[in-house]
């Protein structure tokens, strides 16, 4: 089990070095912009996959979590906090090297937090409300679930939208670069974007490898027989409200990093990122590519959605989204890599004679 594990994270790191020689060979380089974004957004829809799939809870809200560390980190990097330097704290988080003194376009000066400083706010923020909301909400089952968590999505929509703070309608742009490293800044620059893809994909990869191994370890055993029947889990022993609750955080957290750094990849972020369509968006995906297959689950949700910020669906986006979720439900509830060919053209055409 160890060395399949091993060798699909090797494939995988594969076919990350094999598309970046694909787009140096054919001239179109400027893939790689589309490819690192869909990693980020791999990394919110694994999370969320082991949520659903192997916890057995549904979320409608995801989006929120994402929004939540973007916002965040944009607003507590390009908002002025000048006057908080004429406070005890102010002065103390100054000489404490978390916060950054430059200009404006229009020359004034400029007080705002270090970029890691923001990620650590935008990340704990974001497992802290997955915290508050999860113990009330994880106690809910079924469509009842799916409809508080949809709830908790709307109110994150509208405060962002609302809110003069990050930017309402608008959102947050002007958003700086990350210098995670001494050697890589997270920026859409183009002269960081071959640096940018293999950021994304490594951090992608070893979210993977996090979660095989939380999947492999006793505490996925305890996962996979909640999902089964949480009333049987529970006779077993199994404290399921911690399980649940540790998986809805960890999911949280995961969605959040990736919002930190989309979000400084694209410098900047708007309220399209927390609406209730996004949070569809990623549940569809982790159904398309198999709730109980998170190597499914990252191989379509990154596929289709690179084929999304391409522009290959158009305008009809969303409907190909929803036709292609039917399509799984009736043809292929296990994913549609469980897909088997000769079993599907039967059950189409036996059923129509019938």
């Amino acid at each position: 089990m160890q060395t399949r594990k091993h060798l699909s994270l090797a494939a995988l790191c594969g076919v990350m070095v094999a598309l970046h020689v694909v787009t140096m060979l054919t001239g179109t380089e400027f893939y790689l912009t589309q490819l690192t974004m869909s990693a980020y957004y791999g990394l919110v829809i694994i999370g969320l996959g082991v949520l659903m799939g192997y916890a057995g809870q549904i979320s409608i809200g995801h989006a929120g979590f994402f929004a939540i560390g973007g916002y965040l980190a944009a607003g507590l990097t390009t908002r002025n906090l000048e006057g908080l330097l004429h406070t005890g704290w102010g002065r103390m988080f100054d000489q404490a090297g978390l916060l950054v003194h430059g200009q404006d376009l229009y020359g004034a000066t400029l007080v705002t937090v270090t970029p890691w400083m923001a990620c650590l706010v935008a990340v704990s923020t974001a497992a802290l409300v997955a915290l508050i909301i999860g113990i009330p909400v994880l106690k809910l089952k079924g469509h009842y679930l799916a409809m508080a968590t949809l709830g908790f999505g709307t109110i994150v929509y509208r405060i962002f939208l609302a809110s003069p703070y990050f930017g309402e309608a608008d959102g947050l742009t002007e958003v700086p670069g990350f210098n995670l490293l001494p050697f890589l800044t997270i920026s859409g620059d183009a002269q960081h974007r071959v640096l940018n893809y293999y950021a994304a994909w490594i951090l992608l990869i070893v979210g993977m490898l996090l979660l095989l191994n939380l999947i492999g370890s006793r505490v996925g055993r305890a996962l996979r027989s909640l999902h089964s029947s949480e009333e049987a889990a529970e006779a077993s022993g199994i404290n399921t409200t911690r399980y649940k609750l540790q998986v809805f955080v960890l999911s949280a957290v995961y969605a959040a990093i990736a919002g930190v750094l989309l979000t400084h990849f694209n410098g900047g972020i708007g309220p399209s990122e927390a609406s209730v369509m996004k949070s569809v968006r990623y549940v569809a995906l982790v159904a398309v590519g198999g709730m109980l297959n998170l190597w499914g689950t990252l191989i379509m949700g990154v596929g289709l959605t690179f084929l999304s910020l391409r522009g290959v669906f158009g305008a009809y986006d969303d409907a190909v989204f929803g036709i292609i979720l039917i399509l799984v439900m009736l043809f292929a509830p296990d994913g549609i890599l469980s897909l088997r060919l000769k079993p599907l053209l039967q059950r189409i055409f036996l059923g129509a004679r019938s």
